[in-house]
């Protein structure tokens, strides 16, 4: 939802309540900044650490640095997911949820992605640390892209700094460093 320049999601999850992304720095940016003062909310914005920095009051917290990508490829293709491990796909209106369970039905990887008529946006790819370097990271994102409506829609992500190597050998591109703080738990 646009709220004061940039993007909010209200993630709910355990470790988060709601996360701004913002274009650039704005006025709204630093209104919610100076505005909030619990944790688990998440600013972001297209640019250095050090431009967030400099617009932040010293209760945030810069996380480390991430990147904003493009798909320049289609969908990508996965092979079979290994013996023992089956894929779940969840669909909510416009948003996807794709989980991989490993054979004793421990959550191996798991992604979303959500389609608006101007961008189709990968989310919170993950891949158990024990289950790694088995393709199911590919296949969360196949299983994510098929379920994407229309094929001109531009795809999206932010990667973290090993996220970024990957995508970029699935044909994925950086459009800008993405900056991200949080107000710490204490």
């Amino acid at each position: 939802m646009h709220d004061r320049g940039g993007i909010r999601v209200d993630t709910g999850s355990e470790n988060e309540v709601k996360r701004w992304v913002f274009p650039r720095l704005c006025d709204g940016l630093h209104e919610i900044a100076h505005g909030i003062t619990a944790p688990r909310h998440t600013l972001k914005l297209c640019g250095s650490d050090e431009a967030l920095r400099d617009a932040l009051p010293d209760r945030w917290e810069l996380q480390p640095g991430n990147y904003f990508m493009i798909a320049t490829t289609a969908c990508h293709d996965a092979k079979p997911l290994p013996d023992g491990y089956r894929l779940q796909v969840d669909r909510y209106d416009a948003v996807s949820r794709v989980c991989i369970l490993a054979p004793d039905g421990e959550l191996a990887a798991n992604g979303c992605a959500a389609e608006t008529m101007d961008a189709f946006i990968y989310d919170r790819i993950e891949t158990a640390q024990n289950h790694r370097r088995k393709g199911l990271g590919l296949a969360v994102m196949a299983a994510l892209g098929a379920a994407r409506r229309s094929p001109a829609t531009p795809q999206l992500l932010v990667a973290t700094e090993d996220g970024r190597s990957l995508y970029a050998k699935l044909g994925w591109t950086v459009l800008a460093p993405i900056a991200a703080a949080t107000i710490p738990i204490r």
